[in-house]
């Protein structure tokens, strides 16, 4: 019998930053077609282990231990797939650079169709629909879950051997979750090594041989994923996999009038000189203190949606309006009191800062700049507020490079509320963190939400997400497809009966269905 090769190996890694310990003797192994997962909270180590196998490391960091590969060449697919997409390029430039290079032993006059060829092969294995359309695109035209897709088609171009995925599904929803699981699982039996860097436990418990968690920057359980997933032996092995609670977030009867509204509303992308429409909605609306999930799959409209509400997207027509009065189209063109009033939090919260600026002088600066509060007023409001979301003083000193994912969502959170908004819009806050890290923000946002005079008042949230589970806690569930809303209505409905196929498709993918009824 035939020893499965190993591909590459991580010995007693440690590395350390300051007086920081970063990753404390990790050791794992890869083999050709295992899917390895690592999973724990968000700052646990994971990143830091995936990007040790490209002989990456934090600036000024000590590394002890040793990191082995075998295999040669070692992709990536990053968990915030904008720092890798050049924004001044079309998002198939960098494809059409790693294909020509692989076609030219041809002769000049096949390399042209041979390198889109290669293309194509590498959106269909990523599961990039209209590939083609979305190659003409620079990557803000993009959603999340498209970006993320093509950043993994461009590491399937490189042919590596070894794909460290760190968070692969992040930003998709439950359809294009299970064909991007099922995608692995493809490269995987054609010998690939695969380690999955990953919150998502539905698709660690569908895809990986081998499961590593990691909490602290060391391992503290590993082995065959049956036995660590259905019998775990560590207490936060336990934590993580606990099931979440079935509540909804806004308070039964604290619900009130009509906030905010949008009316024919058509919004479009331009690229190559076209412009395409990718909105198309008659009529939405949420109420004061109101939680409105919005999912669809990737690339529904969900973001453009949220984008359009915050004045983020000018290129629509149709009305929004805020208690009945019309607002601009363009952030630019509304007032300071209006831009306070609508507040967007962006998924990918660490391409929101400055990384030169600490994350609590950003924070407080929301205050200074709309509300007119005095700095030191300001960065006392912003330091109670961080520290309600569980960020203590000696995390929010540090610039934005030295917090991880969660603490930087966090911290995103909270300079929207600096605010004082009416409605907050927050386009997949909780994408690419742990359970429990997810479970967590929302009770502490629900918390914020709900504190009014119990006259329906309070902070009315709309809840972009593919999260199923996070929208079935909302008061109400907007499903779209197609830059159109195909269903809406109370969470109990559309969990228990829905009436739209796609509405159904998606609660089937992700187990949901009924879920409602059983709560």
């Amino acid at each position: 019998m035939n020893q499965t090769p190993t591909l590459a190996t991580v010995t007693g890694l440690t590395v350390e930053v300051g007086t920081k310990l970063l990753l404390d003797r990790v050791s794992l192994r890869l083999t050709a077609g295992t899917v390895t997962a690592l999973v724990g909270a968000s700052g646990s180590g994971k990143t830091t282990t995936g990007l040790a196998l490209l002989g990456e490391y934090p600036p000024g960091a000590r590394v002890t231990g040793e990191v082995s590969v075998d295999s040669g060449m070692v992709g990536y697919v990053p968990q915030h797939p904008a720092a890798v997409l050049n924004p001044a390029r079309r998002t198939g430039a960098l494809l059409y650079d790693l294909a020509r290079q692989q076609v030219r032993e041809l002769p000049r006059s096949q390399r042209r169709a041979a390198a889109r060829r290669r293309i194509a092969s590498a959106l269909a294995d990523a599961q990039v629909p209209d590939g083609e359309a979305l190659l003409r695109r620079y990557p803000h035209q993009l959603s999340g879950g498209q970006q993320q897709r093509v950043v993994l088609a461009q590491a399937l171009l490189a042919g590596a051997r070894v794909l460290v995925a760190d968070e692969p599904t992040t930003g998709q929803d439950a359809l294009t979750r299970r064909q991007v699981a099922a995608r692995l699982k493809a490269l995987a039996d054609r010998g690939i090594a695969v380690l999955l860097l990953s919150h998502d436990l539905d698709v660690v418990r569908g895809l990986a041989d081998e499961v590593v968690v990691m909490r602290g920057g060391r391992v503290v359980e590993q082995g065959a994923a049956p036995r660590v997933l259905d019998a775990p032996a560590h207490p936060w092995t336990r934590e993580l996999l606990s099931e979440p609670g079935a509540d909804p977030y806004a308070v039964p009867g604290r619900v009130g009038q009509e906030v905010l509204s949008v009316t024919d509303l058509k919004a479009h992308h331009r690229s190559s000189g076209t412009r395409d429409q990718v909105l198309d909605i008659g009529r939405l609306s949420v109420s004061n203190g109101e939680w409105l999930a919005v999912v669809g799959r990737s690339g529904s409209g969900k973001t453009t949606l949220a984008r359009c509400l915050a004045g983020l997207h000018r290129d629509h027509t149709g009305r929004i309006r805020l208690d009945g009065a019309a607002l601009p189209r363009g952030v630019r063109e509304r007032s300071t009191e209006q831009i306070a009033a609508v507040q967007y939090v962006f998924q990918d919260a660490r391409a929101a800062f400055d990384e030169h600026r600490s994350v609590l002088d950003q924070v407080a600066r929301t205050a200074v700049r709309l509300r007119g509060a005095e700095r030191g007023e300001a960065a006392a409001e912003a330091g109670r507020t961080l520290a309600g979301l569980g960020l203590d003083e000696s995390v929010v000193r540090r610039p934005p490079g030295e917090l991880s994912g969660g603490e930087l969502q966090r911290a995103a959170l909270a300079r929207a509320l600096l605010a004082r908004p009416r409605v907050l819009v927050c386009d997949e806050i909780t994408s690419g963190l742990d359970p429990v890290t997810r479970r967590s923000l929302l009770d502490l946002l629900a918390g914020i939400a709900g504190a009014g005079d119990g006259d329906g008042d309070g902070l009315s949230v709309v809840l972009i997400t593919h999260d199923l589970g996070a929208a079935a806690r909302a008061t109400r569930i907007v499903v779209m497809d197609g830059g159109k809303v195909v269903e809406e209505g109370p969470r109990e409905q559309i969990l228990t009966t829905p009436r739209h196929s796609f509405t159904l498709a998606l609660l089937e993918a992700a187990g949901m269905l009924g879920a409602a009824a059983r709560s």
